[in-house]
């Protein structure tokens, strides 16, 4: 079996086990998820740790809402029949609606539903986080449907003092450089926009908890905006001296175009790498950051300004399953999230692997007397280069000045690929790393 599709499968039966749970940016749902998530990555030694803020906490120019708990929601006719329940698909009540009990018209009724017009038989997905009000979600067809008579609306559900949650995992490498990973937890049953993120995250901790680490990893859980103003808030001295290279996972599990948002300067090594990685994929979308819309327009934010990228799939916005009751466990696939996986890993590898290497020797070195011959065929006749012409690229674009990412972009050979040949060199001393030298210059060869 392919290693990363037996990946995928795990990431795709993680996302479909946390689907169901109605989650919103507090409550109950957030911290079902982190239970179930924690005994996916046990085996890991690590876990996802919480931390809570109190409602009403300034963070920045925001203040933590008031936290909201739902048991029921329902609209029923005269005969008692339901026409849409919250236990049948939790996208049919407005995130954060108010409590409501009441017997209305049609006309009333309608004012407080909200449909998808363009696509008539999707549940919208609809919030109202910030202002107290209640409201019911349906297709437009079933709106459609209703005929004239009296209904009944109900939602037992509770906005009180509680706490907004979050979820942290570190894991220590050999410096307290670190590479940083956010996601979301904070939308109820919808496949890719949410429980995409988590579920890669959730295999990533396992992923970087088994390989040597130089870098320090972060992996964030969090409510989208609010989440990441929170943390910032809390952490931004730390985060500006420590992160390395930061993404953020959004999106991740269906099996269309991979997708990268660009930070605001557009080339961080976060930036670099992504692409680097995303230049070996049959399709891919190069977004700039003014198209952002997840986390990563907080991580870039004035005054923030992390080294902190998007990266998708399927862009959030830009496929039409978004945001709807479509985006559901047929929208993502195994096959779809082992590409993620493969991606993520890369970059992970591509980054613990980079430095800047410098040729020892003055002009192009003769490979043919090093290795045993192995280097360099004896023998002159096209096509008999091979790898030897990937070894005289990485020397000749070893300058002491260019990492071996931007080594494997000059020269169009994966940074995965290049690793032996890298060791190789190496070994003949004819590369060594750029921090080793005593001098800027080639004075000391």
């Amino acid at each position: 079996m392919d290693c990363n599709i037996y990946h995928g499968r795990r990431i795709y039966d993680l996302a479909r086990e946390i689907y169901p749970i109605c989650r919103s940016i507090t409550g109950s749902g957030v911290l079902q998820t982190f239970e179930i998530m924690n005994e996916y990555i046990r085996e890991s030694g690590y876990s996802i740790m919480t931390a809570s803020v109190s409602s009403g906490t300034e963070v920045f120019d925001w203040t933590v809402p008031p936290e909201w708990k739902i048991t029921e929601g329902f609209i029923e006719d005269e005969s008692g029949k339901r026409i849409i329940d919250f236990h049948e698909h939790n996208l049919h009540i407005m995130g954060y609606s108010a409590p409501v009990d009441k017997w209305c018209s049609l006309d009333e009724l309608k004012s407080c539903i909200y449909t998808e017009k363009s696509q008539r038989e999707v549940i919208p997905y609809v919030t109202s986080y910030y202002k107290e009000r209640y409201g019911f979600c349906m297709s437009q067809d079933m709106l459609d449907s209703l005929t004239d008579g009296r209904y009944h609306m109900y939602i037992d559900s509770e906005l009180f003092q509680g706490n907004l949650t979050y979820g942290e995992t570190v894991i220590p490498g050999e410096t307290d450089q670190e590479i940083f990973f956010s996601t979301y937890v904070c939308h109820p049953s919808m496949a890719n926009d949410n429980c995409s993120g988590p579920a890669l995250a959730a295999e990533l901790i396992r992923y970087a908890a088994s390989v040597k680490r130089k870098y320090t990893y972060r992996f964030i859980f969090i409510p989208e905006t609010i989440g990441a103003v929170t943390y910032i808030h809390k952490n931004l001295d730390h985060m500006k001296k420590h992160i390395y290279a930061g993404f953020n996972l959004s999106c991740v599990g269906d099996d269309h175009d991979y997708s990268i948002v660009r930070s605001i300067s557009g080339d961080t090594i976060a930036d670099q790498v992504l692409l680097n990685v995303l230049k070996t994929r049959e399709r891919y979308t190069d977004y700039p950051f003014i198209k952002r819309a997840s986390d990563e327009r907080q991580y870039n934010a004035p005054g923030v300004a992390l080294p902190v990228v998007g990266f998708c799939r399927s862009k959030y916005g830009e496929y039409p399953q978004y945001h709807t009751s479509a985006d559901d466990l047929d929208y993502i696939s195994a096959e779809g999230f082992s590409g993620s996986y493969d991606v993520m890993t890369r970059c992970i590898e591509a980054l613990e692997n980079d430095a800047v290497y410098k040729v020892t020797v003055l002009c192009e070195p003769q490979l043919g007397k090093r290795g045993g011959g192995k280097l360099y065929p004896t023998i002159s006749q096209k096509g008999t280069y091979g790898r030897a012409q990937v070894l005289c690229d990485i020397l000749a674009f070893s300058d002491g000045r260019r990492s071996l990412i931007q080594i494997s972009d000059a020269i169009g050979v994966p940074v995965r690929e290049m690793l032996a040949d890298i060791d190789v060199l190496l070994d003949c001393g004819l590369l060594k790393e750029a921090d080793q030298d005593k001098t800027a210059g080639q004075e000391d060869m």
